[in-house]
């Protein structure tokens, strides 16, 4: 079992910034890629950033200039540092991991809202 806890939400003014963890816990496999995802209500999950194993990054691009993805592998932790942050980043942000099966697992999700 494979346990992701989101934090570091909350709520914040338009142009300021947040720094989300996703911390790992349990029988954690051998991970090919994690990544962000952020969902509004009534609209489907859409990812955010996504790093490989390998470090390679990838960025929506709402996301591309003002997020940041990173990891701390001796903590099994994924960071998303989100700067100039805008009223339309208010969504729910999930972490992800996917295997080297291509099985998926995700976190609960913590709640960003920006707003004055």
């Amino acid at each position: 079992q494979v346990q992701l806890v989101e934090s570091g939400g909350g709520l914040v003014q338009p142009g300021g910034s947040l720094r989300l963890s996703c911390a790992a816990a349990g029988s954690i496999p051998i991970i090919n890629v994690m990544g962000w995802y952020r969902q509004e209500p009534g609209k489907q999950r859409e990812l955010v950033a996504s790093i490989t194993r390998g470090g390679s990054t990838n960025y929506a691009d709402s996301a591309k200039g003002r997020f940041t993805i990173s990891t701390d592998n001796a903590k099994n932790t994924l960071y998303l540092q989100m700067n100039s942050l805008k009223p339309e980043d208010t969504a729910v942000y999930f972490c992800n991991i996917q295997d080297i099966f291509a099985r998926g697992y995700w976190g609960q999700g913590t709640q960003v809202t920006v707003s004055s």
